[in-house]
């Protein structure tokens, strides 16, 4: 590939990647019900609502799942990934198509980002345990519907808590569906945000 192309390609998926996990981020946070006064929260809010706020005109939510945030994001996803396979590849690919590994690709994030807020909390476990940092705060409301389920299975043991072991496995594995589901679609990851 041209270096220039290249070059273009970085910036474009960078630049759509972290939007995009933005955006999933807003969802996963409604769902979780997370703090939406938290200072990290307002910032989530700021950035997502210029694309947000039109579309929710048009799709409103539905039993507390706010489905402008997930048509929003499967709509970066085609016209990104369409943006790339043009630039690339020098073709459009089929929207439909383009829609499921776009909806594959989101879930493939949202790994992504509970993967990281498993780790900042095994690592602030250790370093600042009862820490009130406003980002803290937002992690553990994060991936307390995730953790608490596991914890009433798996409770602490010795005050070692292995349910985080557990939600990591969990999360590996879904991976691993999601690559096998992607790979038998025929999903091209650099058309794909999140893979």
């Amino acid at each position: 590939m041209n270096p220039w192309i290249e070059i273009v390609v970085l910036v474009i998926d960078t630049l759509a990647s972290l939007y995009l996990s933005f955006v999933v981020l807003r969802f996963l946070l409604q769902v979780a019900r997370a703090d939406f006064y938290n200072q990290f929260s307002q910032a989530i809010v700021k950035v997502t609502n210029p694309l947000l706020i039109p579309l929710r005109k048009v799709i409103p939510g539905a039993g507390g799942i706010d489905i402008a945030s997930i048509v929003l994001a499967l709509l970066l996803q085609l016209v990104i990934g369409e943006l790339l396979a043009i630039i690339v590849a020098q073709q459009w690919i089929n929207p439909l198509q383009m829609t499921l590994w776009g909806l594959i690709g989101l879930l493939k994030l949202s790994t992504y980002i509970a993967y990281i807020c498993l780790i900042v909390l095994v690592v602030t476990s250790f370093i600042a345990p009862h820490s009130s940092h406003p980002a803290l705060v937002l992690v553990r409301q994060l991936m307390d519907p995730i953790l608490n389920p596991v914890k009433r299975i798996i409770p602490p043991m010795g005050g070692l808590d292995f349910s985080v072991l557990f939600v990591f496995l969990g999360l590996t594995v879904l991976q691993k569906m999601l690559d096998i589901f992607a790979s038998n679609v025929g999903l091209v990851p650099l058309v794909v945000i999140g893979y």
